[in-house]
């Protein structure tokens, strides 16, 4: 069978070589470590320390406040400094614990398990413990994903190894070194789900990444590792099914709904250490990159670790400096005006550009081209619902489809006249759902 893909999409600079080829290293981390109560989605966590606790690696410091939130752990031992708002990679301010580092990293002892004796029940409970939650996106708590309402009409378990967000290239190193235990997270799922078929979706930019998959899944019959066509946003969870499986979803479904379970590369690593090694999530690899750092690197982090700290120990930026910081990748990442926030579960790169290619273009009027037709996933009008958003026309976005928008930013990125069509749509699509909240 051919490559598989998803209609639209768009094929940006891929900058991966920066960093593809550096070594993970493990970086300890400074004084202090910052940890955010809310790095998922869903309730905060409610902190079970106070200031002034002497704290352990591995100790849990926030307990999940609700199902639909998750567990928080210290990764160094030291005391509670803190517990205060702090700024996050986004901008925003969220309540955090603050814990000084001593240096010792004294830990708390683990429990491992014999997975194969193990009933599903005990997997659940053993990944909510761990606090597991989604690593390479919004941070959806995996307890909650692999509790569908009906587990007998999962009939795929699909692990993006895409990585199709430029410069990233932390899921690539951990499919490069540890594949192994990206294997055994999604065996662990599989035992959860006794109709499911495992899936390992690769980008074709990756060919050394799919053999030593294709290896050491050779005498897996659940498991199967599948090619996919290197093109943005091919790891868009609704694209990823749709080219494994030939499934459709929308904004109203969960990919439960179309027999489907979607986790990533670092959640299943992080399900094994829950479920296998009793460990919760405390780190994880994180990529420094970027054509205005000077030596891009890929580091073993601990969560809480402060970014600023992570570009020097990249040998800081280059003579000149960087117009754009950017936590994330270039489609979807966060553009930053501050390096004073902690990393946390679902952050994984820091991407520093000497120039910033677009901020500096003024837009100009639609010349009704179609390229943002073309390249939309999701295969909506991105210019219309633009205008629509710009001209606060709610029903008529609304009924152009606009909430089914992924926030890609194919269009923009496609776009001649340089007009920010995916922020008009986001913007848009927060205001209604702020409205639908208010009734």
């Amino acid at each position: 069978m051919g490559l598989r893909t998803f209609k639209g999409g768009v094929h940006p600079f891929e900058g991966k070589e920066l960093s593809k080829d550096r070594p993970v290293e493990e970086y300890l981390p400074g004084k202090d470590l910052v940890f955010p109560v809310s790095q998922h989605i869903g309730a905060p966590a409610k902190p079970v320390v106070a200031v002034g606790d002497a704290v352990k690696k591995g100790q849990l410091i926030a307990e999940a406040g609700g199902f639909v939130s998750a567990n928080i752990y210290s990764s160094v031992s030291g005391t509670v400094k803190a517990i205060a708002p702090h700024r996050v990679a986004t901008g925003d301010m969220v309540n955090s614990i603050v814990i000084e580092n001593d240096g010792s990293y004294e830990e708390v002892a683990y429990e491992e398990s014999e997975v194969g004796s193990l009933s599903k029940e005990a997997i659940i409970e053993k990944v909510k413990k761990a606090g597991v939650v989604g690593m390479g996106g919004a941070g959806f708590p995996t307890h909650v994903k692999l509790s569908p309402k009906e587990p007998d009409k999962i009939d795929y378990i699909i692990a993006n190894c895409a990585e199709c967000e430029p410069y990233l290239t932390s899921d690539y190193r951990r499919m490069m070194d540890n594949p192994e235990l990206l294997v055994g997270g999604m065996k662990i799922v599989l035992q959860l789900f006794d109709n499911a078929k495992g899936v390992l979706g690769v980008e074709n930019n990756k060919p050394d990444c799919i053999a030593k998959l294709e290896e050491i899944c050779r005498d897996e019959p659940r498991i199967e590792v599948v090619a996919l066509q290197t093109k943005y946003p091919q790891g868009g969870e609704r694209q990823l099914i749709k080219a494994v499986t030939g499934r459709e979803i929308n904004s109203k479904m969960l990919p439960a709904d179309a027999g489907c379970i979607v986790d990533n590369v670092e959640t299943l690593v992080c399900i094994y250490r829950a479920v296998k090694e009793g460990k919760p999530v405390m780190h994880r690899i994180f990529t420094v990159t970027g054509d205005a750092v000077k030596e891009p690197r890929n580091f073993y982090v601990s969560v809480g670790t402060n970014y600023a700290e992570l570009l020097e120990a990249a040998g800081g930026l280059k003579e000149g400096g960087a117009e754009k910081m950017i936590s994330g990748g270039p489609m979807m990442g966060f553009s930053m005006f501050d390096l004073n926030v902690p990393i946390t579960k679902t952050n994984s790169s820091l991407l520093c550009l000497s120039k910033d290619d677009v901020s500096h273009l003024e837009p100009s009027a639609c010349i009704n081209c179609g390229r943002c037709v073309e390249a939309c996933p999701e295969l909506l009008v991105p210019s219309r619902l633009a205008k629509q958003a710009d001209l606060k026309l709610g029903e008529e976005f609304e009924k152009w489809n606009g909430m089914e928008c992924i926030e890609c930013g194919s269009c923009s990125f496609i776009c001649p006249a340089r007009r920010p069509l995916a922020q008009s749509i986001k913007t848009m699509k927060k205001d209604i759902l702020a409205a639908r909240r208010k009734k």
